[in-house]
Parts: structure tokens; C-alpha cells; sequence
């Protein structure tokens, strides 16, 4: 009778060691899929400067009560400015980082800190990690020697743009008590005189053209070039508007009433919705004081 009995207490064994496993998995794989935050989340900032779309993607670790510059971050050594990766940056067209060209595309953003200057380094090889191994200098494209300011403390790493313009924009990288930026010009002005001239030799292509130099680029000796080859090719209000009001810029009142005087009444004729009469009624009468204050 002692045999059956064994066999049971086996068979009883074995079931809950079964069940204890199957009880278990749950917890197993809930543990493998538990989701915990990143010693270096990733951020990603991006802007439209001009034409162009300068984009980064970079790691931020935090400070965590460490020495920073020349401890946790050694002077005089490649550094991938925070995360297990290199930082990517991307400009979607050419650009000027300090006074070096760089195509369009994707690179790896790295630095050399320093005492007093820093080297910052753009590289070809975008997808390299931050232990440096992967660096290789014959691949960088620009090298930038920036100067590190004192500014408020900061935990974690930030990349951000402190400014920008149509035509240039601030790179700004901060972390710890310091910041550092980068110059990025780009080459709207270029890039928009081809995109018009890319264009059918239309009217309006050449009045934005004009339109463009007078309330972006403040070149009206350019813009009247542009705004003639338009009325040349088709004479209608918003043409001699835009030459009236670049002539106004130069101060030739007494030719700027005269374009303003003739936008007004094709303006009247044509009916259109767009057409800014007040506006130009202003002008006149401004106009004609300024002219009659200048004799």
C-alpha cells in the first residue's frame, strides 16, 4: 500500500510545480516588457530657415551630481555631445556652418571640448556611437572653434535654436553651466532668385521677384529691375503698385505717385478682391506732402 501512496505525492508534486510555472510566465513576461525611461532620452528639435529645414536628433543625459567639463566629459577628446549615439543633424539643403560649406544631407554632430575653446565637428558618418570608436576625422566636413559662455544651470543636455532670420540661425547647445552655439547661414536670397528665374518669364514672376527684394532683402535698385521686366510683359496694378512703392523707397516720390496714381485706376477697373485701395489712397496723399515739403 505504500507504493500507491508514493505515486500520488509525485503526481501531486509534479502538478504544482506545473502550475507554479504556469503561474509564473505572466510575471516573467511582464518583466521583460516592463518599459523604463532612458538615461539619455532622445530629443529632436527642428526649424525652416529660409528654404532650408535644419533638423536634430541627440541624446540627453543628466548631470546626476557628477563633474562634468574634465571628468565625466574629458578635455581634448572626441565627445559625442551626450547620448550612446552621436547627435544627427540634418539640412535639407546647403549651408555654411562657421565659414565652411556643407552639403545637403545627414551628418554626425561631435565636439572637442577644451579648457577655453571647443572644436565642434560635423562628420559624414551619421550613424556612429558616442564612445568615439566609430570616428574617423578624414570623414568630417566642417570644424568650428566656438567659445563656451557661462549660463544657468541646466540637468539635462538641451539642443535648441536661439535665433534665426530667412538667412542664418543659432545653434544652441546647452548642459551643465555652460552653453556654446553654432552659425548656420543658409542661401535663401540665391535659391529664390533661381526658383524665379526657373519659372516661365511671366509678369508675376518677376513682381514677386521685385516684391521680394523690397520687403526682404531691401535691394530696390533689384527689385525696379525685376518689377520693369514685369510691367514689359503685362501692365496691371499690382506691378506698378509694387514699383510705386519702390520708388517711395528710394524717396522719388514724385515718380512713385505717378506708378500709384496709374495701380489705382487699372486696380478700380479690374475689380479685384485683392486690390488695396485705401492703402494706396494713404500712399498718395503722403506722398504728395513729401514731395511738396522736398521742393
Amino acid at each position: 500500500m505504500p507504493l500507491p501512496r508514493v505515486r500520488t505525492l509525485i503526481l501531486s508534486t509534479g502538478v504544482s510545480i506545473l502550475a507554479l510555472a504556469l503561474a509564473a510566465r505572466p510575471a516573467a513576461a511582464a518583466l521583460a516588457e516592463l518599459d523604463l525611461p532612458r538615461e539619455s532620452p532622445v530629443g529632436k528639435v527642428s526649424q525652416q530657415v529660409g528654404l532650408t529645414e535644419i533638423a536634430v536628433e541627440y541624446g540627453s543625459p543628466a548631470v546626476k551630481g557628477r563633474k562634468i567639463w574634465g571628468a565625466a566629459v574629458p578635455y581634448d577628446k572626441i565627445w559625442s555631445l551626450g547620448g550612446y549615439q552621436a547627435p544627427k543633424i540634418r539640412f535639407s539643403r546647403d549651408v555654411t556652418v562657421g565659414d565652411r560649406p556643407v552639403p545637403a544631407g545627414t551628418y554626425a554632430l561631435l565636439a572637442i571640448p577644451g579648457k577655453s575653446a571647443w572644436t565642434l565637428v560635423i562628420n559624414k558618418n551619421a550613424d556612429q556611437l558616442g564612445n568615439g570608436r566609430d570616428y574617423k576625422s578624414d570623414l568630417d566636413v566642417a570644424r568650428l572653434q566656438v567659445r563656451p559662455k557661462t549660463a544657468p544651470p541646466r540637468e539635462r543636455l538641451a539642443i535648441a535654436f536661439a535665433g534665426f532670420t530667412d538667412d542664418e540661425a543659432s545653434l544652441e547647445i546647452a548642459w551643465e553651466k555652460l552653453s556654446l552655439s553654432i552659425p548656420i547661414r543658409v542661401n535663401t536670397t540665391q535659391e529664390v532668385l533661381t526658383n524665379i528665374n526657373a519659372l516661365d518669364n511671366t509678369w508675376r514672376a518677376y513682381a514677386n521677384a521685385a516684391r521680394y527684394m523690397l520687403e526682404t532683402k531691401k535691394d530696390y535698385d533689384v527689385g525696379l529691375r525685376y518689377i520693369d521686366q514685369s510691367i514689359a510683359l503685362k501692365e496691371d496694378w499690382y506691378n506698378l503698385w509694387i514699383r510705386a512703392l519702390l520708388l517711395a523707397a528710394k524717396s522719388n516720390y514724385k515718380e512713385a505717385t505717378t506708378a500709384a496714381e496709374h495701380a489705382f485706376e487699372l486696380g478700380l477697373k479690374a475689380n479685384d478682391t485683392f486690390f488695396p485701395e485705401t492703402e494706396i489712397k494713404k500712399a498718395l496723399a503722403d506722398w504728395g506732402q513729401k514731395s511738396v515739403a522736398a521742393r
